[in-house]
């Protein structure tokens, strides 16, 4: 995430000449979504300029290495080859060298059910005779599955309802509210079953039973000779992703520290159509900007778009506005992640798994627990083990603004219990983010009409990331190669 913030005048104080850019094309945002775009328009020989606000590149993406040995993901852990986008990049010679697929341990997958951790079931013979889910549940599914038919629905409904028609109230409550919590740190009760699960949303239209449809869309793939995705890492954690891409573009290409105050439109010099005339200020020296451009893909929040001035005539400082001010309305809930060490015998449990979810019905004040040095090798001094606590999101979004000493005491009492932890950490790091998941809340459509209206109604500017298309690293990637080639 960029934490893009506009300000309230357009208009600078201070300025700088106008800069007649020979760059012909302006990226605005430096995460994830920007960098895939700006590679791929340095890939087609295009002149390309990246501004991201603050003083690095990478967004969300980040990985400390502390000199002790602590390897610490402040945002997403791992992530899955799912793009074609995505996968091409693992062919960087330094992202090929050292990526890293998870300890075989990691496999395993647990949930809090009645106050106890329970190991989720691994194959088809392990979820008819697992214990976490009720015979009632498992006959539904099984009905289902049988005797479901394709179902296209006119009309969105809450991803929980959709859930519950076929599998009812155990299932929403076990099943899917604590993968919702994982994924989007949102509630399935407003999520969007058509945008925040599109994939549900097809197994449905498509088979009526949404298990055997996923099973469908699985022999689809592998029809299609496309390999069951897989999760990684690297071996200095994943913002060796982004810094690899940043390092395959031109040193002038990234301005960091660089926020952008708004965005106009200039008279056509020709037939190729309007140019866009950047103001951007400069944070180390505060001076303004301005430099023109061809073209200007957007790459930053939801939040971020909804302050970004516009104006469709350059030369009419009173024409600016707003535009996409009704993004504001996408919710982005704060998020805090607190990475925890202890020495390994500090801990009973064996740590034999990728983490565990927590169902909002057991009431704990974190969503979820990673294993986080369990999941890759070198993550942790010898001796040590490391935990990831996921806090806040839309179910508590109140204990992600807590101190760092706060929740480490609020959420170690419930962690004892669950793991048999014996003594405090020896070592701890929070990171709170203020806006994190784009929540798809029913009605998201809304959303993306405004964002087709505001490119159809200044031509040259085009929105992507995970404001529309997808809130993963690979739907990111994904999204700022394809919106970047729409623009050539």
């Amino acid at each position: 995430m960029c934490f893009f913030v506009a300000p309230r005048s357009p208009a600078p104080v201070q300025s700088a000449p106008l800069k007649m850019s020979s760059q012909s094309i302006a990226v605005v945002g430096g995460g994830i979504t920007g960098l895939a775009a700006a590679h791929h328009f340095a890939s087609k020989n295009r002149p390309v300029r990246l501004f991201e606000a603050s003083g690095r590149t990478g967004g969300s993406i980040r990985s400390e290495r502390t000199p002790e040995g602590w390897l610490i993901e402040t945002g997403p852990n791992t992530v899955l080859d799912k793009t074609d986008e995505f996968k091409r990049y693992l062919g960087i010679p330094a992202l090929a060298r050292d990526r890293q697929p998870p300890d075989p341990l990691a496999k395993n997958r647990f949930i809090v059910r009645n106050s106890r951790l329970m190991a989720l079931p691994v194959s088809a013979l392990g979820a008819i005779t697992t214990r976490i889910v009720s015979f009632k549940l498992k006959r539904r599914i099984v009905r289902d599955f049988f005797f479901s038919r394709p179902r296209n629905r006119t009309e969105d409904l809450p991803l929980s309802e959709l859930a519950r028609e076929h599998y009812g109230d155990e299932f929403v409550d076990y099943g899917l509210n604590p993968m919702v919590a994982g994924i989007y740190a949102g509630d399935p009760g407003k999520l969007s079953a058509r945008h925040a699960m599109p994939f549900i949303w097809e197994a449905e239209r498509t088979h009526g039973s949404i298990v055997r449809g996923q099973l469908a869309q699985a022999r689809a793939r592998r029809k299609a000779g496309i390999p069951k995705a897989t999760m990684l890492s690297f071996k200095n954690g994943l913002q060796e992703l982004p810094d690899a891409l940043a390092a395959q573009l031109p040193a002038p290409a990234i301005e960091t520290g660089a926020r952008v105050e708004s965005i106009s439109r200039m008279p056509a010099r020709d037939e190729s159509g309007p140019r866009w005339l950047l103001r951007w200020t400069r944070a180390r020296d505060g001076v303004a900007q301005t430099e023109i451009f061809s073209k200007v893909l957007l790459t930053i929040p939801a939040h971020a778009l909804a302050r970004l001035p516009v104006a469709p005539d350059a030369d009419r400082p009173d024409a600016f506005h707003t535009p996409l001010s009704q993004l504001a309305g996408i919710v982005s809930p704060p998020l805090a992640s607190l990475f925890l060490g202890y020495r390994r015998g500090q801990i009973a449990h064996p740590l034999d798994g990728f983490g565990a979810l927590v169902p909002e019905l057991e009431k704990l004040p974190f969503l979820g627990v990673l294993f986080s040095g369990s999941l890759f090798p070198g993550r942790t001094p010898p001796g040590h083990v490391a935990l990831t606590v996921m806090i806040g999101g839309t179910r508590q979004p109140g204990l992600a603004n807590l101190g760092e000493q706060q929740l480490v005491d609020l959420v170690s009492p419930p962690l004892e219990k669950l793991l048999g932890i014996d003594g405090a950490p020896v070592f701890q790091k929070l990171t709170a983010h203020e806006h994190a998941i784009p929540q798809y809340n029913l009605g998201h459509e809304r959303h993306l009409a405004l964002i087709d209206g505001f490119e159809r109604a200044h031509p040259g500017l085009c929105i992507a990331g995970n404001v529309r298309d997808g809130i993963a690293v690979p739907a990111c990637i994904a999204s700022g190669v394809n919106r970047a080639e729409a623009m050539l």
